[in-house]
C-alpha cells in the first residue's frame, strides 16, 4: 500500500506558537495552492482520510472539489496532531527549558505540557495504520498533520514497539501544504 500523506497549509497563526490539538485555520489561499499541487499528484479515486482538526479538513475538502473522483474524506482523530496541554497556543521559546529537558528524558511516556506522550500518539497511529492496511487497498491518503506523518514514517522505519529515545523521531517533515508518500508494500 502506498500511503499518500498531505501535511494541512500553514495556519494564519503568527508564526512561534505551539498549537498541537487547538483547532486553527489554515490561510484559504495556501489551502487552495497546497490542494491544487496535490490534487495533480493523486490516483484516481482513492479514499481519503482526515484529521478531526479543521486546517486538515479545509485542505480535505478543496481537495475533493479539484478531484471529484476522490471518495469522501471520512474523519479520523487518530490522525489528529499531539495534544501539547497547557502549551497549546503559547510561544515554544516562553516554555521552560526543564520542560522539554523532560520530555527529552522520557520521550515515549513524559505527557509534554501535560497532555499526550509520544507513544500515546504513535499507539494512536498504529492503530489508523493497521486499520488502514486491512482494507487491502494499493493507495490511501491521510490529510493530516507534521506529528502524525512523523508517527508514521518512524513506524515505516522501526514497525509497531515503544519508542526509547528523541533521537529515533524523525525530525523531518514535509512543509505546510507538502505531500509524503510512503510504501508499505511488504508490511
Amino acid at each position: 500500500m502506498k500511503l499518500w500523506l498531505l501535511r494541512h497549509a500553514q495556519v494564519t497563526l503568527e508564526s512561534g506558537l505551539c498549537y498541537g490539538s487547538t483547532d486553527v485555520p489554515a490561510d484559504p489561499a495556501l489551502n487552495q495552492q497546497a490542494a491544487g499541487s496535490a490534487a495533480a499528484l493523486l490516483p484516481r479515486g482513492v479514499p481519503v482520510r482526515v484529521s478531526g482538526l479543521g486546517r486538515a479538513q479545509q485542505l480535505a475538502r478543496e481537495l475533493c472539489r479539484l478531484r471529484p473522483d476522490l471518495q469522501p474524506p471520512a474523519i479520523d482523530s487518530r490522525l489528529n496532531e499531539m495534544n501539547f496541554g497547557r502549551w497549546e497556543l503559547q510561544r515554544w521559546d516562553a516554555i521552560p527549558r526543564a520542560d522539554f529537558e523532560a520530555w527529552m528524558t522520557d520521550f515515549a511516556h513524559h505527557r509534554f505540557g501535560g497532555g499526550e506522550s509520544t507513544q500515546e500518539v504513535l499507539d494512536r497511529v498504529t492503530d489508523a495504520l493497521v486499520e488502514q492496511q486491512a482494507l487491502g487497498l494499493p493507495d490511501a491518503v491521510w490529510v493530516t498533520h507534521a506529528g502524525v506523518i512523523r508517527a508514521v514514517r518512524y513506524l515505516s522505519e522501526h514497525g509497531r514497539c515503544t519508542i526509547r529515545e528523541a533521537a529515533q523521531w524523525p525530525r523531518e517533515a514535509p512543509a505546510p501544504g507538502g505531500v509524503e508518500v510512503l510504501d508499505f508494500g511488504g508490511q
